[in-house]
């Protein structure tokens, strides 16, 4: 096998907006799809990790597109490991059509956790450190990698929404897509209309469970620019995100 794989999708038209284009969230689906059968097909997956009580969880995740996939269209998602550590891992994604046109990139950050401790656990002690054989450096990935969320107390409380069954992941938490979904909902259809999602980034920092309120704070910080803060419990981070969008009737 290659270091890269390479898995294709389709736009289905219930997946898509408003406008006949992929739904961020679904992409963001499609996208850890794509990183678990990588990760089966090499021996580190889902499948033989929960049968040693070994989850991955998504830490970062940052996607930045120029133009989302039409409806009806085939397209691949190509992903592959940067790096390797001891509680981290960097792994990232392309975006191409069937006609080789490129729509996009994507980095992540993943850890692994014990799911009886919910603890961080040793990633190179899987099958004694077989995800190095897989790591590609030289395939580039030219988005910036981001960073810390940086907001300040500033931000205002602009929705707090329940949590319910269709919010929970194999994990038993709230699905990391799922935060993507409800950040993006902060803004209207109206804004959709004239505006498209250029690049969102969002980093888990704890976790939240069915039955949990979740508020969210939100902050302007440059032009086309918002910061969003999701706590439990009014108080509780348990993960900030940040959009850029870009005007489309420019």
């Amino acid at each position: 096998m290659d270091k890269v794989g390479k898995y294709q999708f389709m736009a289905e038209p219930f997946h898509c907006d408003f406008s006949g284009r992929l739904f961020m969230g679904h992409l963001g689906n499609h996208m850890l799809n794509a990183a678990d059968f990588h990760s089966t097909d090499r021996g580190f997956g889902m499948r033989y990790l929960m049968s040693i009580n070994r989850s991955w969880v998504l830490s970062r995740l940052a996607i930045e597109m120029d133009e989302m996939p039409l409806q009806y269209t085939r397209f691949s998602v190509e992903t592959w490991v940067e790096n390797a550590m001891r509680y981290f891992t960097q792994r990232n994604f392309s975006v191409v059509g069937d006609d080789g046109h490129l729509y996009g990139y994507g980095r992540s950050v993943w850890a692994m956790i014990d799911t009886e401790s919910r603890q961080p656990t040793d990633i190179l002690a899987i099958n004694d450190g077989a995800i190095n054989q897989w790591i590609d450096k030289d395939k580039t990935c030219p988005i910036d990698k981001g960073g810390r969320v940086k907001m300040d107390d500033n931000a205002q409380l602009v929705r707090t929404i329940d949590t319910y069954y269709n919010d929970v992941d194999i994990n038993g938490h709230i699905n990391s897509v799922k935060y993507i979904e409800h950040v993006l909902d902060l803004w209207d259809l109206n804004w959709y209309k004239s505006h498209r999602i250029k690049r969102f980034e969002i980093a888990y920092v704890a976790e939240s469970h069915a039955g949990d309120k979740l508020s969210f704070y939100c902050e302007q910080t440059a032009p086309d620019e918002y910061c969003v803060r999701i706590c439990k419990d009014t108080d509780h981070e348990v993960c900030r995100s940040k959009v850029v969008f870009e005007e489309t009737n420019k």
